[in-house]
């Protein structure tokens, strides 16, 4: 004892304390590593499998001795089932949960505000490109891990997806909680029309068609024959808005088939009849990066949000005034991607791919 109080007094005992410092911050960084690696995973599994394991569970419990709880379930899911075309029914804690924080920090993913909004005005924000999972779309507008609601005070979002994800039971409850709803016209006339102003749709534009041609290094976004979300704006007069994620595409790798063999026919087939394409794409695995996964890459995804075109309110557009402002909002998204493109990573020769 007397001999450490000897060495603490000659300066061993500062550097034994420092060395406890570093090894505290380096296990404390590897705990925050595996919790983002947790977080991106449940929402992986969540995108993947969380609708169709609880439609099983659901119906195996009916056959069991708990059938009542899955009857009651099922009685407030008739009861419930227009909810999300009413704006849904979302959670400020859900969305606040700190597990998006750590899914913020796993790739990171941040948000760019580049103009102020009007709350006394509806948008429609375009999101491109939709990549194969949406991932900077879900965490900047399904939750407040990015600091939308900071950026964009007085700005209500709503992420729009997949109406097929609303039949599924909790799922719609879990989608709904974070503020996400479903991309059909009912869901959208009431947001921009029956739920005052200050609201802000996000459609990620290209859907499924652009998630068959998303892969690292390629830039391309389906917008040329994508014209309904324009007409949908004129309809109710809500400003667009171009968003582009620089790093959206970088975060899985995927299988691409040529457009005459039978896996792209396959996928179209899936797209044309169910509403998305099946992908076969891979990640990293759970335990390493070296190895193949459902995990994504961590790769940084920046999502800039450009400057809103105003947009008049016109009941019935005609197809020449929808060609007009189709034709400002993708000159608008080029002008967006060229203007950062550098800033984010790209050569200043990279060009935008409008297909």
């Amino acid at each position: 004892f007397i001999s450490f109080v000897v060495l603490f007094s000659l300066g061993t005992g500062s550097s034994i304390l420092s060395a406890l410092q570093d090894l505290f911050r380096l296990s404390k960084s590897k705990v925050e590593k595996q919790l983002q690696i947790i977080s991106v995973l449940q929402w992986v599994l969540t995108f993947l499998v969380m609708g169709i394991a609880c439609t099983l569970i659901l119906m195996y419990t009916l056959c069991t001795d708990f059938w009542a709880i899955a009857a009651l379930y099922l009685a407030w899911l008739v009861f419930d089932w227009n909810t999300p075309r009413r704006g849904g029914r979302r959670s400020q804690c859900v969305r606040n949960w700190a597990i998006w924080r750590y899914f913020r920090d796993y790739f990171p993913i941040r948000l760019v505000k580049t103009h102020n909004l009007l709350t006394t005005r509806n948008y429609i924000f375009g999101y491109h490109p939709h990549g194969i999972m949406g991932l900077g779309a879900f965490c900047n507008f399904g939750t407040e891990a990015t600091g939308v609601s900071q950026k964009f005070p007085g700005i209500q979002p709503y992420l729009a997806t997949l109406a097929g994800n609303f039949r599924m039971p909790v799922l719609r409850d879990y989608l709904m909680s974070g503020g996400i709803c479903p991309v059909n016209r009912d869901s959208m006339d009431y947001i921009l029309s029956k739920n005052g102003s200050g609201n802000a749709v996000i459609i990620v534009v290209g859907g499924a068609a652009e998630s068959l041609n998303c892969t690292p290094g390629k830039n391309s976004v389906t917008l040329k024959n994508r014209k309904g979300f324009v007409k949908l704006a004129l309809r109710h007069g809500a400003d667009l808005v171009p968003v582009y994620s620089f790093g959206e595409n970088e975060v899985y790798k995927q299988v691409i088939f040529e457009e005459s063999s039978w896996g792209r026919w396959v996928q179209k087939k899936f797209q044309k009849h169910i509403g998305f394409a099946p992908c076969i794409f891979y990640g990293r695995g759970l335990f390493s990066s070296n190895t193949w996964g459902l995990l994504p890459y961590s790769k940084p995804i920046t999502t800039v949000v450009g400057e809103p075109i105003t947009i008049p309110k016109i009941d019935n557009p005609s197809q020449k005034e929808v060609d007009f402002y189709h034709s400002m909002y993708v000159d608008s998204l080029i002008k967006l991607f060229d203007k950062y493109k550098s800033k984010f990573g790209l050569p200043e020769t990279e060009v935008l791919e409008v297909n």
